[in-house]
């Protein structure tokens, strides 16, 4: 069993019942853009690629994609657990809406949390109203993103609209 794991209170029979997929941690990243607050956005090569060709798509359809979260490594993850954990929130309820260390697909560095230029909060199904979530229901597919997490999905987290993966 993993250490970091078991300080969270991540059982094995936890994973299991909830049928988490390991996620390996990218080794090979490049930085794929600079937020306006100076955050450094890390990316696979390939996604990488494909994020911006998606992003000048849309832009020529008026529509701006604005990357929210990219790679994020085991520790970081580890981070985040520990500080809901610290709030007072129950490991079964968090494992809702974030994945266990070593099982998130921003490991991986093909993932990548999405937003819009208008007035929705990041990160809240709200972003299924906008006019980026449309556009990106409608095109992402051709650039080889999938939204990972729909209503009512197999792995058990809550709908994230936000969410996008590239299958590079």
């Amino acid at each position: 069993m993993n250490p970091a794991l078991e300080q969270l209170g991540i059982t094995p029979g936890l994973l299991d019942a909830r049928g988490f997929i390991a996620q390996h941690e990218a080794q090979h990243l490049q930085l794929a853009e600079t937020g306006e607050d100076g955050r450094e956005y890390l990316l696979t090569p390939a996604t990488s690629a494909a994020w911006h060709s998606m992003k000048i798509a849309a832009q020529r359809d008026g529509i701006t994609l604005v990357m929210v979260s990219a790679f994020r490594s085991v520790q970081r993850q580890v981070e985040i657990v520990q500080a809901k954990l610290d709030e007072g929130r129950q490991i079964a309820d968090i494992l809702t809406v974030v994945a266990p260390p070593g099982y998130s697909e921003h490991h991986t560095g093909r993932a990548i949390d999405i937003g819009s230029d208008d007035d929705t909060p990041e990160l809240e199904v709200a972003f299924e109203t906008t006019a980026a979530f449309a556009w990106l229901t409608q095109h992402a597919n051709t650039f080889g993103f999938t939204m990972s997490y729909p209503k009512g999905n197999s792995s058990g987290y809550q709908y994230e609209p936000w969410h996008w993966c590239f299958a590079g």
